[in-house]
């Protein structure tokens, strides 16, 4: 496990490459990057590398579906929180389709979250990265770790926590992320929990990237079972999962699919927006930290609904 606090550099350097220009095209109202999932694991490397020892501040890393999509069309205060992402990634299918047919630039390929988790997991075990797993319940989250240590031997999790806690202990638990030295911050604690905590605890992490999973560690842990590949490739992977929970999920895609599909051919724009290499601002000096949390205030506890997808 790296010291976090260690800026030598010693190991691991991050290599400014191709794979870091990329473009971004407005799909069902969502700026989302045009990247591969091979590109965005090469992402996740540079920046994290990149962050050590505090050297940038986190990136934040979202994931457009249709339930998202949705969500910031009908709800300002979940849309300003998705417009504060560094890199939206397209995790439902029907957004890749929908930029083939419509825009100029379109998504390679869909990056869902469940395949990136393990995509991430291997080029971190190869590059020497490491992970902290937050959410979920307690027996999820280290069966997701022992299943992940088991597939990837060489990957160092730095360190692990269930979803549940109140808002007075989220400080504590930075402290305790980034006391592990950990790289990615994977955040599993349903919608729209986990785009709460990262927005107020991102000025107080030192890691690379903070990755939203929603549900994740369930498919991990195996409590969750994927779509068949062809379900998940002609983008029906919701109806498989609907008909595997139709209680929990049916008024979720009853309300959210017809009015994403809606927004993908309404609100899809075919020029690209191109995007640079992603240069984040340097991280925080204590007194910007403090003045930025004094700022946003404080209010009571909540508890976290961590095995929500």
């Amino acid at each position: 496990m790296r010291n976090p606090s260690d800026n030598s550099s010693s190991g691991p350097v991050e290599r400014r490459t191709g794979d870091r220009v990329f473009s971004r095209v407005v799909v069902g109202g969502l700026e989302t990057a045009c990247v591969s999932r091979k590109q965005l694991e090469k992402l996740m490397v540079g920046d994290c590398l990149a962050a050590r020892g505090g050297r940038r501040a986190p990136k934040l890393i979202f994931a457009a579906n249709g339930h998202a999509i949705a969500l910031a069309a009908t709800d300002a205060d979940f849309r300003a929180k998705f417009r504060q992402a560094d890199l939206i990634h397209a995790d439902g299918q029907p957004a890749v389709f929908a930029s083939k047919l419509l825009t100029q630039s379109p998504i390679p390929e869909r990056s869902a979250t469940t395949d990136f988790f393990l995509d991430g997991a291997a080029a971190a075990s190869d590059r020497g990265l490491s992970f902290f797993l937050l959410g979920a319940a307690e027996g999820v989250n280290v069966r997701c770790a022992e299943n992940l240590r088991a597939l990837y031997p060489s990957l160092t999790i730095a360190g692990r926590r269930n979803g549940y806690f109140s808002r007075e202990e989220e400080a504590a638990l930075c402290e305790r992320i980034n006391a592990s030295g950990a790289d990615v911050l994977w955040v599993g604690l349903g919608v729209p929990l986990e785009y709460d905590f990262c927005l107020r605890n991102k000025h107080r992490l030192r890691v690379g990237w903070i990755v939203t999973c929603g549900g994740c560690f369930n498919f991990a842990a195996g409590d969750y079972v994927r779509a068949p590949g062809w379900m998940q490739a002609t983008g029906l992977e919701w109806l498989y999962r609907l008909w595997r929970e139709p209680r929990r999920l049916f008024w979720r895609y009853a309300v959210t699919n017809p009015l994403a599909l809606f927004l993908l051919l309404t609100r899809t724009k075919p020029a690209p927006v191109v995007h640079r290499p992603l240069r984040a601002a340097p991280a925080r000096t204590t007194r910007e930290a403090f003045l930025h949390a004094h700022d946003r205030g404080s209010s009571g506890s909540h508890s976290r609904r961590p095995d929500a997808a």
